[in-house]
């Protein structure tokens, strides 16, 4: 019933939401505000320390609230602002359900983040060889890092190229494959030069902007209904695909019929491994001390619920104006429905149409400059210090920075490419993806290497190789692969696993696999742990030897 409708609307024809008496003076205003904002960040970018500390973690001087700022900055990402805030317009309750899960995540980073920077790490390969010597551990997360950023990369600049067409009035797949490649090229090209210091100023400048928009178009949505949410809600209901179901669970149509167990990993799964992606381990890093890296998470804790009360009535009020045959006609994900949101407020034409819809296109341009960025740019961290810096020969610091800039550009070359490729395809695979990993293949391995004695090198390689193969071969037998209506290919028929997201398994499997693989080796871990008890909790080194621990 729900993929029929979709294909009524999709065919129903493009909308035009700007006008083209508006088209001019938006897309000018965008253009100046793209010039500055490269301008500015070029700025920033030749002022950073050539030196690998201060282009990586600023040298780990970032205060509390600045640093506080830029970690909501992380959270501030187009696929949140665009997709979720989509997914309330057309689906309700469910797109409703998962706007919370951007909340709670930052209660799992709360009670690890002061742990990650009094261990002295801030790259998956350093935390992974606290209890795994060797290069095996470092090249294990370079691996991870990758099937974590690359989906990621892909996932934001297709969205990103969806609403830059439409800004431009042709949202063609032509056009939009040509948006999304101009918008990496620009990213790449800051990934390039900038260092950590850089896009965190700029994520700071995205919060309050960001905020401050949504909170215009929220009470302007509001003054359309005589300041009611009562009756802005009940627009939303009534203008929705199925009207009476918009506010019960069981719209989403990716997981209609896979049940309440498929429902609650895919929460799971979501808030696990969304706390535990690298450039947030690597922004955690930056913190003066573990108190500060703690406070820093408190604050964004702070600015993320704001911005999430915001964007689920932003997302409901996108239903109420625009409706779901609206937002459909554009984007059948519901991508642009904050643009045709802040476009139906006001009268096409006008100045305050061409403030709202330049301002939306200015934050969308902050927030994909800067998410794409910290992706990337951690990305090639975790190359240049787990790779290359950790290799046999020893390595100069310049030769490491010149190592970063070029992985930054492969990183971003590979995200664009990856991004054209699936442009015209279903995306969701790539999400359960990137995220299964990361709570399969980070998360455990973490939450072991801080809390257990036993955890050893093995118990490590185990977890990380073993949940990375269980989340490609159970994301690949999924019905987000096959079988199903939005599937990657859904003609085909080899979708054996029944549920969504491979975490329901796979995130067990990891652990379990830790404990085995810890059990059946033979080193003595005690003292590794006894000095990384004590190192996370004063922030210093131990001086705990094995020979000490047997007596």
């Amino acid at each position: 019933m729900v993929k029929a409708v979709f294909l009524d609307i999709l065919s129903s024809g493009v909308l035009d939401p700007i006008g083209s008496g508006a088209r001019r003076p938006v897309i000018i205003s965008f253009l100046v505000f793209i010039g500055i904002s490269l301008l500015w960040l070029f700025m920033l970018a030749t002022a950073e320390e050539e030196n690998p500390e201060g282009l990586y973690v600023a040298n780990q001087s970032l205060s509390p609230v600045f640093n506080g700022f830029a970690m909501a900055g992380e959270q501030i990402s187009v696929a949140t602002l665009l997709t979720v805030s989509g997914s309330i317009a057309l689906f309700g309750y469910d797109g409703f359900t998962f706007a919370l899960d951007g909340l709670i995540l930052l209660s799992v980073l709360l009670l690890l983040g002061q742990k990650i920077r009094n261990s002295g790490h801030y790259t998956l390969g350093g935390l992974f060889s606290m209890r795994g010597p060797g290069s095996a551990p470092r090249i294990a997360a370079a691996i991870v890092t990758l099937a974590v950023t690359i989906p990621i990369l892909a996932i934001q600049l297709r969205a990103a190229g969806i609403v830059t067409a439409l800004l431009i009035g042709m949202p063609t797949d032509g056009v939009e494959v040509l948006c999304t490649v101009l918008m990496g090229c620009l990213v790449a090209c800051f990934a390039a030069v900038a260092g950590l210091k850089g896009n965190s100023f700029m994520h700071v400048a995205k919060v309050p902007i960001t905020l401050a928009t949504l909170a215009v178009i929220t009470l302007l949505a509001l003054r359309e209904f005589a300041w009611d949410p009562g009756s802005l809600l009940s627009a939303a209901v009534e203008k929705s695909m199925a009207p009476h179901d918009y506010l019960r669970p069981g719209l989403w149509p990716y997981t209609a019929s896979l049940g309440s167990l498929n429902t609650f990993g895919n929460h799971i799964v979501l808030i696990l491994g969304t706390a535990v992606m690298p450039h947030l381990i690597l922004r955690i890093g930056a913190s003066r001390t573990g108190h500060t890296a703690r406070r820093s998470t408190s604050i964004a804790t702070g600015l993320v619920g704001v911005f999430i009360l915001l964007l689920i009535t932003t997302g409901f009020a996108s239903a109420a104006v625009a409706g779901a045959t609206g937002i459909g006609t554009v984007d059948a994900s519901g991508q642009s429905s904050v643009i045709l949101l802040a476009a139906d407020l006001k009268r096409v034409g006008s100045t305050g149409h061409v403030t709202l819809i330049t301002l939306m296109a200015c934050v969308i341009f902050l927030t994909v400059l800067t998410t794409v960025t910290s992706v990337t740019f951690a990305a090639a961290v975790s190359f240049a210090r787990d790779v290359f810096a950790a290799g046999k020969r020893r390595r100069t610091d310049t030769e490491e920075v010149r190592v970063l800039r070029v992985a930054a550009v492969i990183v971003g070359g590979a995200g664009l490419s990856f991004a054209s490729v699936i442009h015209r395809y279903p995306s969701e695979f790539l999400v359960v993806f990137s995220i299964s990993v990361a709570a399969s293949c980070i998360f455990p391995v973490l939450v072991y290497s801080f809390f257990w004695r036993r955890f050893n090198r093995r118990g490590l390689l185990w977890s990380v190789y073993g949940g990375l193969a269980l989340c490609t071969v159970l994301t690949v037998s999924s019905p987000v692969v096959s079988g199903t209506e939005f599937a990657l290919w859904p003609e085909a028929s080899f979708n054996w696993y029944p549920f969504q997201t491979p975490g329901l398994v796979s995130v067990p499997a990891a652990f379990i696999l830790g404990w085995l693989g810890s059990m059946l080796a033979p080193e003595d871990s005690d003292p590794v742990f006894r000095n990384i008890q004590h190192k996370i909790l004063t922030g210093k080194e131990g001086e705990f030897h094995a020979d000490r621990a047997q007596r």
